[in-house]
């Protein structure tokens, strides 16, 4: 199997597992998939850690107004139908889009621990570890924290709240820092090379019909231009490579500020070294 380091810029991304003979346009639907779908992923954690926090979302209307305000202006609240399992403590929203009636300590730790494997499932560490993703593990890790918020919240998030929207894949990202990340398939590109992946040919069209090819490719939106190319050598190789040029610059200053004849009185150069090695005297040094 042909296995693509994915990248995006500089980062590494994920590892994914695929055939010389699969259509670029089948590889890019997929890779597409994954790598958006990671993104979704990431939201749906943040939105759950603050669940756990301040519990669910307010009310549309009432979010960012005090109580005088809700009562003044006569807004029904309907958090009430909404309550976690085993009873909430009470954690005030700052920002004010929460109601604050957070699950007790024990559910607050069901969701913690769920968001936590579900980072570490799709975490770019795993590139490292030589760990691949599929879209299958993608799936998995949604189940989870789906079910993980079930547990909680027996009877449901209402259909307003962040976490619920991000799980019904309902969100309007227009205008916001998490649009710019995303890129839908039409859009997607995959480069390796310095050359883009084209759609109606095959993978095997670009790098060979060898199953056991591992190759670095880099993920680009379309219009974006080729993206820069990689490095010749790894961080690692770089920095060995420049500690040894500083090592020979080093002995090099020596050598220019050494005088001519100091090699005199090195050892090698000593009239009576063969002597003193046939007696078996070579290497004493007197006090």
């Amino acid at each position: 199997m042909v296995v693509l380091n994915v990248k995006k810029g500089e980062d590494a991304q994920f590892l994914f597992e695929t055939t010389t003979t699969i259509a670029i346009d089948d590889l890019l639907v997929q890779l597409a998939e994954i790598y958006n779908e990671r993104l979704r992923i990431d939201r749906l954690c943040m939105a759950m850690e603050q669940l756990a926090m301040h519990g669910i979302s307010k009310t549309p209307q009432m979010i960012g107004l005090t109580d005088e305000q809700v009562a003044e202006l006569k807004y029904k609240d309907e958090t009430a139908t909404y309550y976690p399992s085993g009873g909430s403590n009470h954690n005030r929203d700052d920002i004010g889009v929460r109601t604050g009636q957070a699950p007790n300590a024990q559910m607050q730790e069901v969701l913690r621990k769920t968001v936590g494997e579900a980072k570490a499932a799709i975490h770019k560490d795993l590139v490292k570890q030589n760990v691949k993703l599929n879209i299958g593990t993608i799936r998995d890790v949604f189940d989870k924290l789906k079910g993980a918020c079930m547990i909680v919240y027996p009877m449901g998030l209402p259909k307003y709240d962040d976490v619920q929207i991000i799980l019904d894949n309902d969100e309007d990202l227009a205008g916001k820092q998490a649009a710019k990340q995303v890129i839908e398939t039409p859009l997607f590109q995959l480069w390796w090379a310095g050359k883009e992946l084209q759609r109606g040919k095959v993978l095997s069209a670009y790098i060979g019909k060898n199953e056991k090819t591992k190759i670095v490719c880099k993920i680009q939106r379309r219009g974006g231009g080729a993206p820069v190319r990689e490095a010749v050598y790894d961080e690692q190789t770089q920095k060995e490579m420049m500690a040894y040029a500083y090592k020979k610059q080093e002995e090099w200053k020596k050598l220019e500020t050494a005088e001519e004849d100091d090699y005199m009185n090195a050892e090698w150069a000593s009239s009576g070294q063969l002597k003193a090695q046939l007696h078996g005297t070579s290497g004493i040094r007197w006090r």
